[in-house]
């Protein structure tokens, strides 16, 4: 059964001296209720600070883990790179080394080159300069013979036969880069010449070769055995050539005069 609920406005109303005041059991009522609610407000309240400082906590523990995670990670990160740094180091020292030593390398191999190929100079240096006198006999026992020719045809055979050997051997030298220093009729050039006698001649130049005794050789632009002269004097000087072109002589040697 359904009780009809008044509302305040079909409620009975009651003015000045007619109207109720609330019952002191409704008062109390009351006010427990409000402490009930302010009790139940505190607990909640409490929960929520007790839930903030707990989740607090944790995030602080969770930010110190963080951190020291980050931390490490720093270090990490600082130790790896100090080991990159160390390696570049490493491998650019290696790089100079290796540079140097092929550097090194290279020296040592023209070095050695050199070595080889000067050794190989001085070898035959010494080689042709033992087998000039042999050269100086034969040119001295042909000269001999044809001076001494009285139509002996095996006399002859025989100076032809020297003069082949010397012929042969000439050019075996000039394969090794000798040529012969003859310069009669040259101007005499002391670092080529030596002077061993002096003749007067007023139709040469002054201090040109007159006569050779001993023919000189030089091996690869190096002068290896002078060759012994004599030189004129009492002619005229021979004139200073111009820039760029080598002394004029006569076809003889002599001085050419107007």
């Amino acid at each position: 059964m359904k009780v009809p609920i008044q509302s305040e406005d079909d409620m009975p109303k009651t003015k000045g001296a007619d109207a109720v005041a609330p019952s002191d059991d409704m008062a109390e009522s009351t006010a427990a209720e409000v402490d009930s609610e302010a009790e139940e407000r505190a607990h909640i309240e409490a929960a929520i600070r007790a839930g903030e400082e707990a989740a607090e906590k944790e995030l602080a523990a969770d930010a110190g883990k963080i951190r020291a995670e980050r931390d490490e990670l720093q270090k990490k990160l600082v130790s790896v790179g100090d080991e990159i740094e160390s390696a570049k180091k490493e491998a650019a020292d290696a790089t100079d080394r290796l540079t140097r030593l092929q550097a090194d390398w290279d020296n040592y191999r023209k070095r050695t080159a050199a070595e080889r190929l000067a050794e190989r100079d001085r070898a035959t240096e010494k080689l042709v300069g033992n087998l000039l006198p042999v050269i100086d006999d034969m040119e001295r026992a042909i000269e001999h013979a044809n001076s001494a020719d009285d139509g002996d045809a095996q006399m002859k055979q025989f100076i032809d036969g020297i003069t082949a050997v010397h012929d042969k051997m000439l050019s075996v030298l000039e394969k090794e880069g000798v040529e012969t220093i003859d310069p009669a009729g040259q101007p005499f050039d002391p670092l080529e010449h030596q002077a061993v006698g002096r003749s007067e001649d007023s139709e040469q130049y002054d201090e040109t070769v007159a006569q050779v005794y001993q023919k000189g050789y030089r091996m690869g632009g190096k002068v290896i055995r002078t060759a012994m002269v004599t030189v004129t004097y009492g002619g005229p000087k021979r004139p200073a050539p111009k820039d760029g072109e080598p002394a004029k002589d006569g076809a003889d040697g002599g001085a050419t005069k107007k």
